[in-house]
């Protein structure tokens, strides 16, 4: 009877250490700087969906429809983002995300909470923020490579398009006057 306990005892710690390993040919760092990298861009990635919700919901001005509309799309786009990059995580062996707390602390997309920000200046801002998750997003690439990962490395040029796409339209809204028509 005691051989028996003993024994499912240890099944039990074995199956608990090991309920999250997700069976993979890469090596445990190609995991471990994969998952890193990605958990970073999924951090920054939920960042940037609440900033833009935000702008999105205090939008004003005579633009308000057009920018309204633009921030509810891109702000869509960057929720759709989340879940195929935890799942992409996880398929690697990596653990992802685990709170609001997690992810303060490995976002590097700025919060703003002012209580009231110009149109031009919240539509400058998220240009801004988006270039900078193009960036990481090349980053991460690059990990991918290292790791021979081409999966991620696939998922993550589609998302450098998305994001460069916002960047573009983001950009183009803040600009004024005609130039080059004469």
């Amino acid at each position: 009877m005691k051989k028996l306990t003993e024994r499912k005892t240890t099944e039990l710690k074995q199956r608990r250490e090991g309920a999250l390993l997700t069976p993979t040919d890469l090596k445990p760092e190609a995991t471990r700087d994969i998952a890193g990298a990605m958990n970073a861009i999924l951090a920054d990635i939920y960042a940037l969906y609440l900033k833009t919700k935000n702008f999105h919901w205090h939008m004003s001005g005579p633009h308000f429809r057009d920018y309204h509309l633009l921030l509810d799309e891109q702000s869509d786009q960057l929720f759709a983002m989340t879940d195929p990059i935890a799942e992409r995580i996880r398929k690697v062996g990596g653990s992802t995300l685990r709170s609001i707390g997690h992810i303060g602390r490995l976002q590097r997309v700025l919060d703003n909470n002012a209580d009231y920000v110009e149109p031009q200046d919240m539509l400058a801002e998220l240009a801004g923020d988006n270039q900078s998750l193009a960036a990481s997003l090349r980053e991460a690439h690059n990990v991918c490579d290292a790791h021979r990962d081409i999966a991620t490395a696939s998922l993550i040029e589609v998302w450098i398009d998305e994001t460069e796409r916002r960047t573009w339209f983001l950009f183009e809204s803040t600009r004024s006057g005609h130039h080059g028509a004469d």
